[in-house]
């Protein structure tokens, strides 16, 4: 099982559309079962899949020792994808109950996943560098870093480069790659930003960019992956590519698996 933690270190990266749909992705057209868990507080991917974060239980009853993980993950519309939905108890997850006196309680996530019977878990995590973020890392395998080919996106970059790092020395965890998204091929600062995000994460730069989609939007109103409500969209092209180039780079040398 292979385990990828997908951050950003801003909201507006398309962290979460990137997570659901590289998830969708691997469940339709590489017949791969996949849990995606949505450790979001915002619950933007729960969301996205059609679900109201207000009516299931999150991880959060999990890693409180209140629930086991298998009551709470949800069949999804698409054959092989599953959900581990978010709530809003996740934002204080980490000060209440057993976790407040718990000092390895960032280790827990890892511990509960270990076990699962799936080829794919992919951990949509906060835009921030928090407890749940940190769990998440340390969970994964790997990491997938999302940005935009805008300042404040890059910028935040070197940020999370260290927070990965620190976290690298103790779990190993090999980064993927680095995804943007709402990407023009014309745009005129492109060199620029990819010099700067080749600087932070050297050679990581992924081929694949996402093309900014109207699709992409219409497709989480809708509750439904992208490959299912609009699969001939030129972001969803983007994703199927983009997911190619995940599984080569994961087939071609890393080890941590």
């Amino acid at each position: 099982m292979k385990t990828i933690a997908v951050s950003s270190f801003k909201g507006g990266t398309a962290k979460t559309s990137i997570a659901l749909n590289i998830g969708a992705t691997l469940a339709k057209e590489h017949q791969k079962k996949v849990l995606l868990i949505d450790f979001d507080a915002q619950a933007n991917l729960t969301a996205g899949l059609g679900f109201d974060p207000d009516e299931h239980e999150s991880m959060a009853s999990v890693l409180q020792k209140k629930r086991p993980l298998e009551e709470i993950i949800l069949p999804t519309c698409l054959p092989n994808l599953d959900i581990v939905p978010a709530d809003t108890w996740l934002e204080r997850v980490e000060t209440t109950g057993t976790l407040a006196s718990d000092r390895y309680s960032h280790e827990r996530m890892k511990e509960y996943i270990a076990n699962l019977n799936y080829d794919f878990v992919i951990i949509d995590t906060p835009p921030s560098l928090c407890w749940l973020t940190e769990s998440a890392l340390i969970a994964a395998n790997y990491s997938l870093v999302c940005a935009t080919p805008e300042f404040y996106s890059i910028k935040g970059l070197q940020r999370l480069s260290y927070f990965m790092h620190y976290i690298a020395k103790r779990h190993p965890l090999e980064l993927l790659g680095v995804t943007l998204s709402f990407w023009n091929q014309r745009g005129k600062s492109n060199d620029a930003f990819l010099e700067v995000i080749d600087t932070t994460f050297p050679e990581k730069v992924l081929n694949t960019k996402i093309r900014r989609d109207i699709s992409v939007s219409e497709a989480s109103a809708r509750g439904k992956p992208l490959i299912l409500s609009a699969p001939k969209s030129r972001a969803s092209e983007d994703y199927v590519m983009l997911t190619k180039e995940l599984l080569s780079r994961m087939s071609s040398g890393f080890t941590n698996e």
